[in-house]
């Protein structure tokens, strides 16, 4: 049994790339079915967002794979033209990732909000798909646990945490002004309601497209206007600054529906992976075009790095206790055994003097049920209070045993 990842990152390519290997949820959705075909794999999660993708496979000793080369498969690339770009992680090196990513410690903004949320929401589609086996799913589940104690307990910033602030922050460090200007923000998820209301919170204008189908019931961020995607480009015009984050595989705007509609200087900002504005529009007079990867945070001050070391502590104890678990896993099912074992040895034991006993029938049940819930959990208490007092070897030979006393 073992855990392993492989990933790609804002750090190790540019967004070209990383949309290469980018999932939309329908493609998630197949892979799981090809994943869960391959001998040797018992779990599958894939955590894919603006600024990275990663597979996760929990395996078997039968896997003899290549998570890397099964991604490529998946996306139908060749693994050579590709291989530099990416990370590989197994055990210990891979939980450890996943603590600190989940803490928001692995992010282009230090600690930003919207890591753990997707880390979580990763673990979720995979449940829904009966993707992830009981390994990912305590990994998972953990990891979200420990990073929730982070953000709770240990200030990572002093500013709100978001690629949305940031782009902000850089723009008006070039000397760009919100307050009265005029945006549209296409999209209506996530990142789409974040950046209408922090422009909205800067003393913009802002009107959010809504697609037709769903204007009725979808809310937008308070005091925006809406607009329906259709008819985005009829608003084009008048607009200073268009932002787009949508998960369509289609451009949201091209080269000619730009041409088409300019009337003025206009500031691009595509925060999409795949990118949703044709590269082609920063060839048009008047238009300046960022993507997500034009937002960097600046440099950690040494009070940020104090606090990365607090949650890094914080995130240790909780990874030792996954780990804990995790050496233990493959015994689990054989210390099940031994604890029904137990309390059939007992209540076989207790037959006769229970029916001695002057009670009702019912009566009768319930107390067999109770002497067998306590033996369950006498057992219980007795086998894990060994494992932490014992080395791992010692542990699994406790175990062998008492497998061997109660099948005689």
């Amino acid at each position: 049994m073992g855990i392993q990842m492989t990933g790609i990152d804002h750090s190790m390519a540019g967004i070209d790339i990383r949309t290469i290997f980018s999932f939309t949820k329908k493609n998630m959705a197949e892979a799981f079915e090809r994943l869960k075909e391959i001998s040797g794999i018992e779990g599958c999660v894939i955590l894919s967002t603006c600024n990275r993708m990663e597979l996760w496979l929990s395996t078997d000793d039968t896997f003899e794979g290549s998570i890397y080369e099964i991604l490529c498969g998946l996306k139908g690339v060749a693994p050579d033209a590709y291989r530099e770009y990416f990370t590989y992680r197994e055990e210990w090196e891979a939980v450890h990732h996943l603590f600190r990513l989940a803490g928001g410690l692995e992010s282009r903004i230090l600690g930003e909000d919207q890591i753990l949320t997707q880390v979580g929401d990763a673990l979720s589609f995979a449940r829904e798909h009966y993707a992830a086996d009981h390994v990912l799913e305590t990994l998972f589940r953990q990891a979200v646990t420990a990073a929730k104690k982070v953000k709770t307990g240990i200030v990572l910033s002093s500013s709100d945490q978001s690629v949305v602030h940031t782009a902000i922050e850089t723009l008006k460090r070039e000397g760009m002004e919100f307050a009265g200007k005029k945006c549209m923000v296409i999209g209506n998820g996530v990142m789409g309601k974040l950046a209408a209301t922090q422009l909205r919170s800067q003393g913009a204008d802002v009107t959010v497209t809504v697609r037709q189908y769903r204007s009725g019931v979808v809310e937008i961020p308070e005091h925006c206007q809406r607009i329906d995607y259709g008819k985005r480009m009829e608003l084009f015009g008048s607009c200073d600054y268009v932002v787009s984050a949508t998960v369509s595989p289609n451009y949201t705007l091209t080269r000619e529906q730009v041409e088409q509609c300019i009337s003025g200087p206009v500031t691009l900002i595509d925060l999409a992976v795949p990118r949703d504005i044709d590269t082609e529009v920063r060839n048009i007079p008047g238009v300046r075009l960022y993507d997500i990867d034009c937002f960097r945070e600046e440099a950690r001050s040494e009070e940020q790095k104090q606090a990365i070391r607090r949650a890094e502590e914080c995130l240790q104890e909780q990874m030792e206790d996954f780990f804990s678990w995790y050496e233990c896993v493959d015994v689990i099912p054989k210390i099940q055994k031994i604890k029904e074992k137990a309390a059939t040895d007992l209540e076989l034991r207790l037959t006769k003097k229970l029916r001695e006993l002057p009670l009702q029938d019912t009566q009768r049940e319930q107390l067999k049920k109770d002497i067998e819930a306590a033996a369950v959990r006498t057992v219980n208490k007795m086998l894990f209070g060994l494992r932490d007092g014992v080395s791992k070897n010692s542990f699994r030979e406790c175990i062998e045993e008492l497998e061997r006393i109660y099948e005689s």
